[in-house]
């Protein structure tokens, strides 16, 4: 018969820890994640990464090389969340709206990925790739040749993560919102002071440019350019 363990070694004790899980780039990112979610892009380092793991910077660099792929980790994480279509030909033009849309929203989704998006120009993990790949065989479903496909792509790119950083900039509180009032205010000043018969357009368009038409401008700008590319396949 085994006797059993003595009493003090029967319940743990409560200053033991428990074990460590073993590190991976999965669990590196997932971490960051957690921290870029409750704190946002700036609290997230290779430091604090591995205070969070419980372990040493330098353990990290064995599956990270450094803040920078890891930045990059993070928002090819974001992108996973971005659906890949099958191109139908019949509705591509909505499907790439709709892919623009997508991106958009998983880019705000985070505090800060937008910006990391926006100083990333060609991301090269494998969402991202797998996102580049989707929306070019999108267009091309629409009759570009591929250098149309590629412009157009790139074009698009450049422009949802422009429209995803502002958004996200307004999200999270990037602007603070009393500034940004007074900039307001007087820019309104300053555009009343200016002579009608030189700028009656300038003048009028205030009403046309806040928090309330941006999703509006979205649509505008995706319909205008798609719908140019559909005359573009035309020709």
């Amino acid at each position: 018969m085994t006797a059993p363990p003595p009493p003090w070694r029967r319940t743990p004790s409560p200053r033991r820890r428990a074990a460590k899980q073993m590190l991976s780039q999965e669990l590196i990112v997932k971490t960051a994640l957690e921290i870029l979610a409750a704190e946002g892009i700036d609290a997230v380092s290779m430091r604090r990464v591995a205070q969070q793991l419980e372990t040493g910077p330098a353990s990290l660099y064995a599956y990270v090389a450094n803040k920078e792929e890891l930045d990059e980790l993070l928002l090819d994480a974001a992108l996973s969340e971005v659906p890949c279509p099958e191109p139908d030909p019949q509705r591509w033009t909505e499907q790439v709206k709709e892919q623009v849309r997508h991106q958009i929203r998983a880019m705000v989704a985070y505090p800060g990925i937008a910006k990391v998006a926006w100083q990333t120009p060609i991301p090269v993990t494998p969402n991202s790739l797998r996102q580049g790949e989707v929306m070019l065989q999108l267009l091309r479903a629409g009759g570009l040749d591929l250098q149309q496909a590629m412009f157009a792509s790139d074009a698009l790119s450049t422009y949802t993560k422009a429209f995803a950083y502002e958004a996200s900039g307004w999200t999270f509180g990037d602007y603070d919102p009393e500034k940004m009032s007074e900039r307001e205010r007087q820019m309104a000043d300053y555009m009343q002071s200016l002579p009608a018969s030189a700028f009656p357009n300038l003048l009028q368009a205030g009403e046309f440019f806040n928090a309330d038409t941006s999703q509006a401008r979205l649509e505008f700008a995706l319909e205008a350019f798609v719908a140019g590319l559909a005359a573009m396949v035309r020709k």
